[in-house]
Parts: C-alpha cells; sequence; structure tokens
C-alpha cells in the first residue's frame, strides 16, 4: 500500500511541475473560472447576461397564464386555484409585488467587474455594458410600476462582519425619481447599443427607446392624475409624483417615441403579411422570421430546453394534442368593447328593441361588422384552429324557448318529435363548471402557436413573448401627444393603428379624448400585460372594478365610456333552434350568461395602487416607510 501511494505521490508531483509545496496547494480549480477569466472572454460575458435576460419580471406573459384569467376580461377555467379569481372580493394589498435586490447585486457586481475587465474590445465593453445597464433600468421599471419609490442601489453592497448592518440600509428613493433613473438610462445607452430591427431577444436601441417612451409616459400619467386620489401619496414622495411634472414626462415620452417612429433606431412597421385582418393580428404574435413589429422580445426555442405550454392549457380542448387546454375564456365584457366599423360602440346584437332573440344564420354572423382585433384575440364559435372548427355552442333552443342540453362535451339527447339522439352540446362546451371548456363561450387566441406539436407537452411551442412591439409606440406616441395638447398628431398615431385593424373611418382631432385612449390600448394590448399598469397609471382603477355586482343592464350600458364598471365577468352562449316548420329552425341564436360560479366581484381599493411591501423587509430595514391606505 505505501508502495502505490509513493507512485500517486510521484506521478502527481510529476503532474506538477515540480512545483513547491505552496504552489501545489494553491492551484485554482479547473471548474471554476475567476473574474478575471469570466470577464475577458466575450462568450462567457454573454452567458452572464443571458442568465439576467431570462430572471427579468414581467406580467401576464406565455408562462404565466393565470394573470390573463383576471380582472373581467376572462373567465379562468380551470378549478381549483385559478377559479378563485371569480371567487374573491378584492385584490390583496400583495398582488403584483417584487422585490428582487438579489438581482439588483448580482447585476451591480457584473457592471462593476466588467468595468475593470482588460482584455475585452472596447466595442464588445460598451455593448455588454448597455446590456447590463439596460437590464438592472427593466427591473427597477418593473419595481417602480408595482411598488412605487424603491432604494435605489447602483453599487454592489459588501458585508463587513462588523455586526453593524446600517451601513448596508437605504431608505426608498422617489417614485419620480425611480422614473427619472430608468428614462435617463435609457437616454445614457442608447447609442451604444445597435439600430437593429433583428436584433429581438437582446436590449437594442429600439428597446432601448422603447422603455425609455413607456417610463415617461407613465411618470406623466401618475403626475397628472394623482390629484383624482391625493390620498395616494407618501409625504417625502415615495408614492406620487408632482403634477408640474406631467408635461416634461410627456414630452420625454412624445421625443422618444418619434426618435423610434422616425427610423433612428432601425425601420420598425406594423405586421401586415396577411389580407385576413383578424389572422394578420393574430399571426404578429407568433411569426417570428423577420417580423418588423417586435421590437424587444423573450424568445424561446424548439428543443433548446427553453420551451412554453401557453398553447397546450389554452387551445380549443376538442381534438387538441392533449384533449386539453382552454383555461382562459374571454368574456363578454371585453368581446362587446370591441367597436363596430363605424367608429361607434354598441353591444353585441343577441336581442332586437322588443327584448325578442335575433337569429343568425351561422355562428360568426353576429360579430361582423368589429374590429378585426377581435377575431384575432378571442377564438369566436364557428371559427376555425389548426384547420378545425372549434365547436362551442350551448344547446338546442325549442319553440317555448326552453333548453336541451347537455351536462358532458358533445352528450346527445333526443328531441322533441324526433327518434335518434342528437348532439345537444358542444365538444368545446360550455358546460358551468367543466373546466377546461370555453365556460365564457370564447377561448383565446392571441399567443396560441398553430404550428403541429405545438400544444402537446413533449414539444411545446416557441412563441415569443413580446414585450414591447412598434403599436404600442403608437399608441405611447398618441396619448403623449394629446396630452400635450396635439390631437391632430395623436389621430394620426391614433389611426395607423386602427386602419391595420380595419377601422378606416379616420378620427379626427375632435374624436381624441382620454377615453378613446383607454379603449384602443385595451383593443390592441389585451392579455399582454397592460390592463392593470394602464389603469393604475390613469388612477382609473377604483373606479371601473368598483367592487359593485352587476346585472346584464350594467353589462350592455356605457360601453367604450373610460368609467364603465366591469367587475364581474359575463358570457354569451349560442344555441341551435329546433322549431321544425318555423323559419327559425336550423338557425343560431345567443343568451348572455353569468355563470354561478361568479360569486366575487372585483374591487380594487386605493391600497392597492401599490403593492405592500413585506414586514421582513421593513424590521430589516427601518428606513423602509410603508404605502399608504394598507392598514
Amino acid at each position: 500500500m505505501k508502495k502505490l501511494v509513493s507512485i500517486i505521490l510521484l506521478a502527481t508531483i510529476a503532474a506538477g511541475g515540480c512545483k513547491k509545496e505552496s504552489e501545489f496547494l494553491n492551484v485554482d480549480p479547473t471548474a471554476i473560472l475567476n473574474n478575471e477569466q469570466a470577464f475577458n472572454d466575450p462568450a462567457l460575458v454573454l452567458s452572464m447576461l443571458a442568465n439576467f435576460y431570462n430572471r427579468q419580471t414581467d406580467f401576464s406573459t406565455v408562462k404565466n397564464w393565470e394573470s390573463m384569467a383576471d380582472f373581467s376580461e376572462s373567465f379562468p377555467s380551470q378549478n381549483g386555484g385559478p377559479k378563485t379569481i371569480v371567487e374573491r372580493n378584492q385584490w390583496d394589498f400583495g398582488f403584483w409585488s417584487t422585490w428582487d435586490y438579489t438581482l439588483i447585486r448580482e447585476l451591480n457586481l457584473f457592471l462593476h467587474r466588467l468595468n475593470n475587465a482588460t482584455k475585452l474590445k472596447d466595442d464588445e465593453k460598451k455593448r455588454f455594458a448597455a446590456e447590463g445597464r439596460f437590464l438592472r433600468a427593466y427591473y427597477y421599471f418593473e419595481m417602480v410600476k408595482r411598488m412605487g419609490g424603491v432604494p435605489l442601489i447602483l453599487e454592489p453592497m459588501t458585508w463587513d462582519y462588523k455586526g453593524d448592518p446600517t451601513y448596508l440600509q437605504h431608505a426608498r428613493a422617489t417614485e419620480a425619481g425611480m422614473y427619472d433613473f430608468v428614462i435617463a438610462e435609457m437616454q445614457a445607452i442608447r447609442s451604444d447599443l445597435p439600430a437593429d430591427i433583428n436584433i429581438k431577444s437582446r436590449a437594442s436601441r429600439g428597446a432601448a427607446l422603447a422603455m425609455e417612451c413607456r417610463a415617461a409616459l407613465y411618470a406623466g400619467s401618475i403626475a397628472k392624475y394623482g390629484a383624482v386620489t391625493p390620498t395616494v401619496s407618501l409625504p417625502n414622495g415615495e408614492v406620487g409624483i408632482a403634477a408640474a411634472k406631467a408635461v416634461d414626462y410627456y414630452t420625454k415620452a412624445l421625443t422618444a417615441a418619434q426618435l423610434l417612429i422616425s427610423g433612428n433606431a432601425g425601420t420598425y412597421a406594423l405586421y401586415r403579411r396577411n389580407a385576413d385582418l383578424s389572422e394578420n393580428f393574430a399571426a404578429l404574435f407568433y411569426d417570428k422570421i423577420g417580423n418588423p413589429e417586435s421590437i424587444f422580445i423573450e424568445d424561446f426555442k424548439l428543443k433548446s430546453g427553453k420551451v412554453h405550454g401557453f398553447t397546450q392549457v389554452n387551445q380549443p380542448r376538442f381534438g387538441a394534442e392533449e384533449e386539453e387546454g382552454g383555461r382562459i375564456n374571454p368574456s363578454l365584457n371585453l368581446v362587446q368593447a370591441f367597436e363596430k366599423l363605424d367608429n361607434t360602440f354598441g353591444p353585441l346584437p343577441v336581442k332586437d328593441g322588443a327584448g325578442n332573440p335575433i337569429y343568425y344564420d351561422n355562428q360568426t354572423q353576429i360579430f361582423a361588422g368589429r374590429d378585426a382585433r377581435l377575431a384575432g384575440t378571442v377564438m369566436l364559435p364557428g371559427t376555425l384552429f389548426k384547420r378545425r372548427m372549434v365547436d362551442i355552442w350551448a344547446g338546442y333552443v325549442l319553440a317555448d324557448g326552453s333548453v336541451v342540453t347537455g351536462d358532458d362535451r358533445g352528450s346527445q339527447k333526443t328531441l322533441p318529435g324526433t327518434t335518434q339522439p342528437v348532439q345537444v352540446v358542444g365538444y368545446d362546451g360550455p358546460i358551468h363548471g367543466k373546466e377546461h371548456t370555453a365556460q365564457s363561450g370564447f377561448y383565446l387566441r392571441k399567443y396560441l402557436d398553430p404550428t403541429a406539436g405545438s400544444g402537446s407537452r413533449g414539444t411545446g411551442s416557441e412563441v415569443p413573448f413580446i414585450r414591447y412591439r412598434y403599436a404600442e409606440v403608437l399608441l405611447n406616441a398618441a396619448e403623449a401627444a394629446f396630452e400635450l395638447g396635439q390631437t391632430g398628431v395623436a389621430a394620426g398615431y391614433m389611426n395607423q393603428v386602427r386602419e391595420r385593424a380595419g377601422l378606416t373611418i379616420p378620427l379626427v382631432a375632435g374624436d381624441i379624448n382620454l377615453g378613446r385612449i383607454m379603449h384602443e390600448r385595451r383593443a390592441e394590448l389585451s392579455f399582454e400585460g397592460h390592463v392593470v399598469f394602464d389603469q393604475k397609471r390613469w388612477r382609473n382603477a377604483h373606479v371601473i372594478w368598483d367592487g359593485v355586482p352587476m346585472n346584464e343592464a350594467d353589462l350592455l350600458a356605457n360601453i367604450g365610456s373610460p368609467s364603465k364598471h366591469s367587475t364581474q365577468p359575463f358570457s354569451l352562449w349560442s344555441y341551435k333552434v329546433h322549431n321544425p316548420g318555423s323559419p327559425t329552425h336550423g338557425k343560431w341564436t345567443y343568451r348572455i350568461i353569468k355563470s354561478p360560479l361568479v360569486t366575487g366581484t372585483n374591487r380594487f381599493r386605493m391600497g392597492n395602487y401599490y403593492s405592500f411591501i413585506n414586514n421582513d423587509i421593513r424590521s430589516n430595514n427601518p428606513k423602509i416607510v410603508p404605502n399608504p391606505n394598507q392598514d
């Protein structure tokens, strides 16, 4: 045994080049890179950035469908946790919160070590630094949207193990200061980022301008509309922005948008590749090849280990690759908000002026003459997905108004006057309480992947999540221009977006008001993570989600009004008519339904404008003051 040990030691010493004992014991591990090694290899720096890109916080994405089923914009067709969305009466104060200072510290360390790197080329180092600052600002923007002012820490902090942590404790910056930081960072770094519209999943000049524009618009709105909610503020400005700052912020938002629109960051454009305007709108979210509209995305790639199951859990259930799906059921509240092609608003024609049912030759006829974005966002009954017609209908209506239906998908029964059982309910529902079916009468279309295998667990989807896109920039520009009194300019930007949706009667300066802007954003940007943050910055969330239960009259009144409350999701169910000998026999009719599962009402309290800062955070740092209205 001694001889064997001696041989091993001799071989080891020889392999070490006859080093001294002290040198032999100080050999660097081969599986770990030191800072100098990591930050002098562009590929390794890029891999660190990739990690940071993947850890960014977003809202209502293809990785997290549940929040898309909230706000009365849809019905959550899954029993268990998601169903509580329509059972609760208010949001907790902690909803939408985020406080990830681990990410901030790591980004600060990255930037500090990158700055000390000696072997990177200047252009590489400059771009990497700009990306690190972009990602840090991106997360701080997500924090201020939710929390208000937060500690603004731009250097890596190190614990000295001396027992007194006070030097590590930072007070909250003002809300205005946080927005100023995000805007200034984007202005500082944008020239160091490539002006290339084909760069989508990394920071680009277009992404920096888009973030600058959105952040400035948010800040301007809070400054202007904060006056209607004076209690939503703190005396030292951690929450709330002075009204005097509004014009400056709106000016910055419009300037950034116009730089992007003018081609300063590359020639972005609205997506226009399909003559069918509804399919064109749906396709802009799944077509990744040279898409001129997407500016900054979270990308996914088949067979890469990074795919998602959004299509699997939201596809029409009947005939699906996993016989699963249907979780997000858009509400009638949202569906009827898509305006008519004559630029007016109104409910879908379910009954005539005398209150009698209206009959249709086919299921889609009731939706004719509407904004094309409706069918590009919502999967309507009688339409196709993956070359299969969705089978959504609730039963047969008889001559006396009674209904023959079933309690399972595709149920069969014998109709009066017949001898053979027939199908009496769609294979996609709707059936009250039957999860993963179209309980609202609709499925979601936006972000669903039409490629084969996308709805299966084994394959998944590579459809990206678009964080910033050109249509939003146009709408941001329109809103900022309106707030600056440039209503004609605002109309021009809005008309570009609307014309793509088939709304060919141009808006004029006199048509533009905040309600029009609110509506346009809802129609264009629904299910993209904007709804709650838009209503918060306009200080309108407590108005539309006022906690008051709704009836059918409430649902049908004041469509298009910015103050219309929408506290409970409604459904629209289609029925076939069975009335032999009548001219209505075989036609379709609709009924407005409120699911018996909808027992709660959405109530947005003043304390929901900013999310709760956890007690453990405040106990660890007494300088952190709590947010208002959360006692």
